[in-house]
């Protein structure tokens, strides 16, 4: 696919959310092969129409679209919605006890991205990073990080992580699962975005 006619933007409508959902039932790692999950990346939480619109009204998502269709997201997580999902809430708690430049981050104003899923057919192409470069110029002048958790197993999305500027703080373990906890400075990497 060609994404120099996919648009970044940020969700204004339910049928984009409910593209959001759909694209993420596709990859969540219960439903596809444990090759796929490896070479691919996967995606871990499912989250409901109903707290997918509770995340969207705190903040919307960053979507990026071909057309009418969602080929990519990142879930903006603030603090607010942080007890509709216990996935969720379980990583706040992790990032709030973890430092970072001598500070817990629990005292920090920082964001999550709650999930970020790129179709298929659509990877490959940087799609991830520019959908990255547009979270950080909607949202670097509320927040002062971006954090979110990675499956250890998940190689690809650790990879695309790091290309971005995220650094690993810390790791976690959840259901018997490695996780690292990663990490966006907004104040100390570059400004230029994709």
């Amino acid at each position: 696919m060609n994404i120099t006619k996919v648009e970044i933007t940020r969700v204004s409508s339910p049928s984009e959310i409910i593209g959001i959902r759909d694209l993420q039932a596709l990859n969540l790692k219960q439903y596809i092969t444990s090759d796929e999950a490896i070479d691919q990346g996967f995606v871990t939480a499912a989250y409901t129409i109903e707290y997918l619109q509770e995340m969207n009204a705190a903040s919307p998502a960053i979507i990026a679209k071909d057309g009418d269709k969602v080929v990519g997201y990142a879930l903006v997580a603030t603090k607010d919605i942080r007890n509709g999902h216990d996935l969720l809430n379980g990583l706040f708690d992790a990032i709030d006890k973890c430092e970072y430049n001598g500070k817990l981050l629990r005292d920090i104003s920082y964001v999550v991205v709650g999930q970020l899923c790129v179709a298929k057919e659509y990877r490959g192409q940087d799609l991830a990073q520019k959908i990255y470069g547009h979270f950080r110029d909607c949202l670097s002048k509320e927040f002062t990080y971006l954090v979110t958790d990675v499956a250890q197993a998940n190689t690809r999305s650790l990879k695309a992580h790091r290309k971005r500027g995220f650094q690993v703080i810390n790791e976690l373990m959840y259901d018997g699962f490695g996780w690292d906890i990663v990490l966006w400075d907004w104040n100390s990497s570059d400004k230029k975005s994709y």
